[in-house]
């Protein structure tokens, strides 16, 4: 597969997909089309010139005239395929701006050369050299979100949410809106970017007539595709309401498709597609856009049904503060699926679980759903085989086998619990904003679910339930998650760089504060190599158990200060002596550190009458092929 910089792309499978219906294959195939048509709308959320640095780009790589041979071209050619790889030309995980490994100077020799033939090229000189500034000035645009304790989060961010407002203004802006709204507010901002003109703050909707109207006319049109092929009517009813809320932009609207969706549990074929998450705005009020479309695995299912049809006795048993636990835990429904379909967010870079909606109040009165993306685990676990990872980190031979015994089935279990249970549990305080966190909040939400996850896995409730096979297996879990939060996760981040990203945080904290906390676990140092060494399993079950305690509690009374500390403390920082130790060791290994997927091609036939037919699937597509694919068949919010 192909590899570059710092990423290796894979592939996944539709296995089962010729067991679905005609009818299944033909809805998946138009909410496929929908998912793909959100991918212009992403790079722009992503900065503001992405999409013609994207485009600029492109017409090099396609022009006959410029030699592919030079180390200049096939620099572009890494630089590209990292842009399209992070939607934008700032890393996809620590959000900081690509440095180009090729000249400016052959860069402009190399636009010169396309003057002649593209309008575009030629008629907005300016433009261009706005362009070449922001690709080779690490001035201009250095982070893409930036969360540094102290900064301006939005007026240092790259991202293309706001506009000439600080982070001041949007918080009272949206401070003003939730005063008064009840105790079922919409999640104000969510589909909008927030712009300053002429003194006033203006939002800008995305809808049909709105921001990113282009794109958004044909999701429409393959949504109202995917209505012909419903499975049943109140799927239909699900597909609808989300047409509404793109008509009108209305989150009242979004409110009611979400909690319909949260209903519609008895279809093989579901999906995600809209506005959703809040990682990539800095204050975690606006989202992006991302798609996914699934079928169900109906076997593997059997596993997150016990989980969910078990959700009260979970909550109940939560070692948090009884005023924190919901009395009654509603709708929750799990499923293993595999993906047919990643767009915008979701894609190249993918979830392995997703928990939704994030509407709190629609999740205590609702429920909600959860999903594992079986195919998508199977394509990193194949891909990890081999590559010698655990031998260099783990500490010594009987707990490696306990991990090669046990890992896999673990890993998922765990997502498992984060996902169907973590994300769902817990309440918000009366009176408490769910955004009372700030710029934390993506980082606590995040520990709140591994830490539930944590806690449970070595529950003797596991066993009883048919889910692990003894009360050894939580072992493996233990260890490899806090030698990823100690130690692994840090060859992500550039040597002197800090954590930034919320998952990495989450993860971070949880390591680092058990360190500090508690004689269970311990790093050693054996020939110049640092390892994890956990002495007590039990008590670090307990110690897990008293930080999800602390965690909740910051997050149900909306305790800002509690969380900086926390994060700041324990989530940021890393040894400098230690990371550059890790990062030699891992090198050696020659594994790239992210992995990203292909999208497998459908193609369609027609009836005689217009109609569509069957659906074809192939995964012969190159990356390279696939993004320029996608450039020109799914660019409507870039000028020809």
């Amino acid at each position: 597969m192909t590899r570059f910089a710092d990423i290796q792309i894979l592939r996944y499978h539709l296995d089962g997909f010729e067991l679905l219906s005609p009818q299944q294959q033909r809805l998946a195939y138009c909410l496929s089309e929908a998912t793909l048509w959100g991918r212009d709308i992403l790079f722009d959320q992503h900065g503001s010139h992405n999409l013609d640095i994207r485009r600029l780009l492109e017409i090099i790589i396609l022009c006959p005239d410029i030699s592919h041979d030079s180390e200049d071209y096939q620099q572009l050619l890494t630089y590209t395929r990292q842009l399209w790889f992070a939607s934008g030309i700032h890393h996809h995980y620590n959000a900081t701006k690509f440095e180009p490994q090729f000249g400016e100077e052959w860069f402009r020799e190399a636009i010169s050369t396309l003057t002649t033939s593209h309008t575009w090229l030629r008629d907005y000189p300016y433009e261009i050299e706005d362009i070449i500034d922001i690709i080779f000035n690490p001035e201009r645009y250095p982070k893409q979100v930036n969360r540094r304790d102290g900064d301006d989060a939005l007026l240092t961010s790259a991202c293309n949410l706001y506009s000439g407002v600080s982070q001041d203004e949007a918080e009272a802006y949206y401070d003003t809106k939730k005063s008064g709204a009840g105790e079922c507010p919409p999640s104000f901002g969510l589909n909008s970017r927030l712009v300053k003109r002429d003194g006033e703050l203006v939002e800008e909707i995305y809808k049909l007539g709105g921001r990113y109207s282009a794109a958004i006319e044909k999701i429409v049109y393959w949504l109202e595709q995917a209505k012909k092929y419903a499975e049943s009517d109140a799927q239909r009813q699900v597909i609808s309401l989300l047409i509404d809320y793109y008509h009108t932009g209305d989150l009242r609207t979004f409110d009611d498709y979400s909690i319909a969706w949260v209903k519609q549990t008895d279809s093989e074929i579901d999906f995600i597609n809209g506005f959703i998450e809040v990682y990539g705005d800095p204050i975690g009020i606006k989202a992006t856009w991302e798609g996914l479309v699934e079928y169900r695995d109906t076997q593997a299912s059997e596993r997150t049904r016990r989980i969910s049809d078990n959700a009260q006795w979970f909550e109940d048993h939560s070692p948090i503060d009884s005023r924190f636990r919901k009395r009654e835990v509603r709708g929750v429904t799990a499923g293993v699926i595999c993906a047919a379909m990643l767009g915008g967010d979701e894609y190249p870079a993918t979830a392995i679980g997703i928990n939704l909606p994030n509407a709190d109040w629609i999740r205590a009165q609702y429920g909600s759903k959860s999903i594992t993306i079986k195919n998508i685990t199977n394509a990193y676990s194949e891909a990890a085989k081999g590559s010698g990872m655990m031998e260099e980190f783990v500490a010594d031979e009987a707990t490696l086998m306990m991990i090669r015994q046990y890992a896999d089935h673990c890993d998922t279990l765990h997502t498992d619990l984060h996902e169907c249970l973590g994300h769902g549990s817990g309440q918000l305080l009366p009176g408490v904003s769910p955004d009372a966190l700030k710029t934390y909040s993506n980082t606590i939400e995040e520990a709140r679910a591994d830490l539930f996850g944590l806690y449970y896995i070595a529950d003797e409730k596991m066993v009883e339930l048919g889910l692990l096979p003894d009360m050894e297996a939580h072992k493996s879990q233990y260890y490899t998650y806090l030698m990823n939060g100690a130690l692994t996760q840090t060859v992500r981040i550039p040597l002197g760089g800090i954590i930034e990203e919320a998952h990495m945080r989450n993860r971070a904290i949880i390591a680092h504060w058990t360190l500090a906390n508690s004689n269970a676990a311990r790093l050693v140092k054996r020939d110049g190599k640092t390892y994890l060494v956990i002495d007590d399993y039990a008590a670090l079950r307990q110690c897990f158990a008293k930080l999800l305690a602390e965690i909740q509690r910051i997050k149900s009374e909306g305790d800002y200060e509690a969380a900086r500390q926390i994060v700041e403390t324990y989530g940021i920082n890393i040894s400098p002596e230690l990371h550059r130790e890790i990062t030699e060791r891992y090198s050696r290994l020659d594994i790239a550190p992210y992995k990203g997927f292909l999208n497998p091609r459908m193609t369609p036939t027609y009836t005689a009458d217009g109609e569509l037919d069957t659906i074809t699937i192939d995964y012969d597509e190159s990356y390279d092929e696939q993004m320029m694919r996608y450039g020109q068949d799914y660019s409507v919010l870039v000028d020809s």
